[in-house]
């Protein structure tokens, strides 16, 4: 696991075109603006691990 320390509006990169942004920090709640292709599928893991998600195409 890698754990980094980013400012509001600093971002990092996974892989070439996967961008996360911290967009707001209010308390100990962080939101993140996430870029990536369309065809990138993107949950919550509370919802990721639903048995409900579909995770096929």
């Amino acid at each position: 696991m890698l754990v980094l320390s980013r400012y509001v509006e600093e971002s990092i990169m996974i892989g070439d075109d996967i961008e996360i942004i911290v967009s707001e920090v209010r308390g100990k709640k962080v939101k993140l603006a996430i870029k990536a292709p369309e065809n990138v599928k993107i949950f919550r893991k509370e919802i990721y691990n639903s048995p409900n998600t579909s995770k096929k195409n």
